[in-house]
């Protein structure tokens, strides 16, 4: 069902610091956009040597975890396989992202949280 990690957003309140101090160890930053309409919340790609997985920075506040971003086949597949599973707490349904694909976002029965992404 999981093809492979796309990347990890972890919080930070100071952005630029985190922005350098990840800069410092190799990593570079890749793009940059807000979270939210009223553009508080910034998000920042920081890309590893490699090209494949992504560090991203997040300053929303009312979201202070680490969140992993998993590859999928198909989100709306994967959700209804996981419906049934009363220990999984869907956060965000499937829904339609930019990409033309879908995106999910649901809490492990250990608290841990994943953002789905496929088609």
């Amino acid at each position: 069902m999981w093809k492979r990690i796309e990347c990890v957003a972890i919080y930070t309140e100071n952005i630029e610091k985190s922005v350098a101090f990840y800069e410092s160890l190799g990593l570079t930053k890749a793009w940059q956009t807000y979270q939210d309409k009223d553009m508080r919340w910034l998000l920042v790609g920081m890309r590893y040597p490699d090209g494949n997985t992504e560090l991203v920075l997040k300053n929303n506040r009312d979201l202070p975890f680490i969140e992993t971003e998993i590859l999928v086949e198909d989100v709306v597949q994967t959700y209804e396989s996981l419906t049934s599973n009363p220990e999984v707490k869907w956060i965000r349904t499937p829904f339609p992202n930019s990409l033309g694909g879908h995106v999910a976002v649901m809490q492990a029965p250990d608290k841990n949280v994943f953002v789905l992404i496929g088609r």
